[in-house]
C-alpha cells in the first residue's frame, strides 16, 4: 500500500475497531473532516485513499507502537462486548487498553479519546461494565491528554446487536425489559462527537461525557419498542420481561446459539437495570457538538438500510 499518498498533507488518527459497527462511523467521519486515519485491523483490507491500514491487535504491542506512531492523536474504539467469562472482557477490554495507553505513551502522542460505556457507572451488575471501568481507571491514571465517552444504546446500519429486536419486531411482538429507561444514539452522532474530541482543550481534557439523542430522561422501554415497530411499518405487541425471565432468555439462547449467542447471562444482568440514562451534567459542550439525528427518523433509516442489504 502507498502509504505516503493515503497520509500525505492530513493530521492523523490512529484508530482502533475501526472495521467494527462504531469504528467504521469514526473512520468514515474522520477523513470527511479532513483527517488521515491509520487504523489497526486483523485482517486484510481494501486499499482506501486516507486510511493506512496496520495489521495487528490490542495484543500485539509491536502493532500498536506501529499503529500510534506519528499520530496527532488516539480514538480507542475497540473492545469486548459478548464473552463466554470475565477473562474474555479482561483481555480485550483492560488489558487492550493498557497495551495501547503504553504505546500511545512510549511514542509521545498526547491525545487520548477513550470509548467506554454507560456500564461502567454499574460495574458491580456485569463482568462487561466491570471491565469497562477498570479500563476507564486505566485512562485516568495515565500521563495523557484524555476524554472518555460513555455512549449509551447506540443503533444505526451495519448493528448486528439492535437488528435482533427489528428482526424479532416483523413476527407482530418484540420482547423488552419490564422497567425502566435507557438513553440511545445513532452511531453517526457519536462518531462526530470522537472525531469532534480530537483537539482537545479545557472543556474536554480530563472529562467524562455522555452523550444521547437529546431526548430528556431517555426512552422507556415500552415506548423504544414501539418506535422500533413503528420504524417497520408495523405496531408489535411490546413484552415486557423480569430480570428472571431475561435470565431465563439468556440461558435458551445460549442453549440454541452457544457462542454465537446475543443474550448471554452478562448482557441479561446489566440490561435489567432500571437505569441506563445520560446524566444531563456529563453532556458534551454544546458548543463542541449536539446530535443531528432524531431517533425514530434514526431507526426508521436503520430499517431502510437492513431492508436493502437483504438483513431484513
Amino acid at each position: 500500500m502507498n502509504r505516503r499518498r493515503n497520509l500525505i498533507d492530513r493530521p492523523v488518527i490512529a484508530l482502533t475497531g475501526a472495521t467494527g459497527f462504531v469504528g467504521l462511523a469514526v473512520l468514515e467521519a474522520a477523513i470527511e473532516a479532513g483527517f488521515a486515519v491509520r487504523a489497526l485491523t486483523r485482517r486484510s483490507q481494501p486499499e482506501r485513499e486516507h486510511v493506512d491500514w496496520v495489521g495487528g491487535e490490542l495484543g500485539n504491542p509491536a502493532s500498536l507502537v506501529e499503529l500510534v506512531r506519528g499520530a496527532e492523536a488516539v480514538i480507542h474504539v475497540a473492545g469486548v462486548v459478548n464473552a463466554p467469562d470475565a477473562a474474555g472482557f479482561e483481555a480485550g477490554n483492560v488489558t487492550g487498553t493498557l497495551n495501547l495507553i503504553e504505546a500511545t505513551v512510549g511514542e509521545g502522542v498526547r491525545r487520548f479519546v477513550h470509548v467506554s460505556s454507560l456500564s461502567a457507572r454499574e460495574p458491580e451488575l456485569s463482568a462487561y461494565g466491570a471491565s469497562k471501568a477498570r479500563a476507564e481507571k486505566i485512562v485516568m491514571a495515565s500521563p495523557l491528554d484524555w476524554t472518555i465517552v460513555r455512549p449509551p444504546a447506540i443503533y444505526g446500519p451495519r448493528d448486528k446487536e439492535m437488528f435482533e429486536l427489528f428482526r424479532v419486531a416483523r413476527w407482530g411482538f418484540i420482547p423488552m425489559p419490564k422497567q425502566g429507561r435507557a438513553s440511545m444514539i445513532h452511531v453517526d452522532d457519536l462518531a462526530r462527537l470522537l472525531v469532534a474530541l480530537e483537539p482537545g482543550g479545557l472543556s474536554v481534557t480530563g472529562k467524562v461525557f455522555e452523550p444521547d439523542d437529546g431526548k430528556p430522561q431517555g426512552w422507556e422501554h415500552f415506548e423504544l419498542g414501539l418506535a422500533i415497530g413503528w420504524a417497520l411499518g408495523k405496531r408489535p405487541r411490546v413484552i415486557g420481561l423480569s430480570p428472571a425471565m431475561l435470565h431465563r432468555a439468556a440461558r435458551i439462547d445460549n442453549f440454541l446459539r452457544g457462542p454465537r449467542a446475543k443474550m448471554t447471562l452478562d448482557r441479561a444482568a446489566y440490561i435489567s437495570h432500571p437505569d441506563w440514562v445520560v446524566s444531563p451534567e456529563a453532556a458534551p459542550p454544546g458548543k463542541l457538538w449536539r446530535p443531528r439525528i432524531e431517533t425514530r427518523e434514526g431507526l426508521k433509516a436503520t430499517a431502510q438500510w437492513y431492508r436493502e442489504h437483504k438483513w431484513l
